[in-house]
């Protein structure tokens, strides 16, 4: 025990923070499953278990592209977006082949972040060579075009395969995809996903945070996330040491991308109806609100806000129609409490070791 004590006081502060990222997360996982369980979460809470676990999920890979890169991305709902139609599309046309719901739930997530990474490898390539506030403005674009794209797409499945079809025109049904009589229509324009089978579980949505974590802390503590930081710290100071700053840039962008469509399956496998105005403009903004409450470059904190500000809305729900004046005050209150610099000071003198590996991480 000692032998373990003493490893564990040998590690960097850096390695012990990420631990303690991993714990926290596992804690709240069995704490959350042992109040399910004993019937002390009701069925409203019980239901956002899921979404909670997409949107963590999101923060943690928006956190890094914004904090870590120091790039502002608006569309980051576009990417949820690639990730959760495309992963509908993958286990809902897998259920005859693959009976198995968590099978097709891993293979969902894995097409979806696929998807999600190839869509960010294409708005990235040109973009992230470019300096200001280029990615701000494409990745909104990006997330408007893709929303209406999946308004007009229509896709079915039967035993020839995927028919996909888009209604640009508005003229074209379901019908005009020629599926077999036994053949499913997945994806119905407007309408969206609808009759998908629900397969997204609780435990699920913790694996993906662990391996969230994993990806984002261990890119983040690497060379190649240190080459990161040295680019939004300095850009012209680590490309003079020789930083290959769109070989970095787009290392992690891209991957933001693809954690975030692996988050988007996550989420759309949770309904049996899914529209694309699930994702639109203020999903992003909602999401950006949960990083830079968090605190920017702090996974930690994104995993707190994200969790906290999802569930109040619901919370206040006894306020009415006052509900969602109450949330926005509350917003501004924390955002006031997190750069008051009296609260920082206290904080350090109590907790000056955690303030500490706040400071990196």
């Amino acid at each position: 025990m000692k032998k373990l004590i003493q490893k564990i006081k040998g590690l960097k502060k850096t390695t012990k923070v990420d631990f303690a990222t991993y714990l926290g997360v596992i804690l709240a996982f069995v704490i959350v499953n042992l109040l399910r369980t004993g019937g002390l979460l009701n069925r409203s809470l019980t239901g956002m278990l899921v979404p909670i676990c997409a949107y963590i999920v999101m923060a943690v890979s928006l956190n890094l592209t914004v904090g870590i890169l120091g790039e502002l991305s608006l569309g980051h709902a576009g990417f949820m977006s690639v990730g959760a139609f495309s992963g509908v599309i993958a286990a809902q046309s897998l259920q005859g082949s693959i009976p198995s719901a968590p099978a097709r739930l891993v293979i969902a997530i894995l097409v979806g972040a696929v998807f999600a990474a190839a869509a960010g490898f294409i708005v990235g390539v040109p973009v992230l060579r470019l300096r200001g506030d280029y990615l701000a403005i494409v990745t909104l674009a990006f997330g408007e075009i893709i929303k209406e794209l999946i308004n007009c797409l229509l896709v079915g499945y039967d035993s020839r395969g995927l028919h996909m079809a888009f209604n640009i025109s508005g003229s074209l049904t379901i019908n005009d995809l020629g599926l077999e009589p036994g053949g499913m229509a997945i994806i119905k324009g407007a309408q969206g996903a609808t009759g998908t089978t629900a397969i997204s579980t609780f435990t699920a949505g913790f694996v993906l945070i662990m391996i969230t974590l994993v990806i984002v802390l261990n890119l983040v503590r690497s060379r190649a996330g240190r080459a990161i930081m040295a680019l939004r710290d300095n850009r012209i100071a680590a490309e003079s040491v020789g930083v290959n700053v769109t070989k970095y840039k787009l290392m992690a962008f891209v991957t933001s991308a693809s954690l975030a469509g692996a988050a988007g399956a996550l989420y759309g496998l949770n309904y049996s109806n899914l529209a694309a105005s699930k994702f639109s403009f203020d999903t992003s903004i909602l999401v950006l609100v949960y990083v830079v409450l968090g605190g920017l470059g702090n996974m930690w904190g994104s995993i707190i806000a994200a969790a906290v500000l999802y569930i109040l809305p619901e919370a206040l729900r006894e306020f009415a129609d006052y509900r969602m004046l109450v949330y926005a005050v509350v917003l501004i209150l924390v955002m006031l409490a997190t750069n008051n610099d009296q609260l920082k000071a206290l904080a350090g003198r109590i907790l000056p070791k955690r303030k500490g590996a706040a400071d990196n991480g």
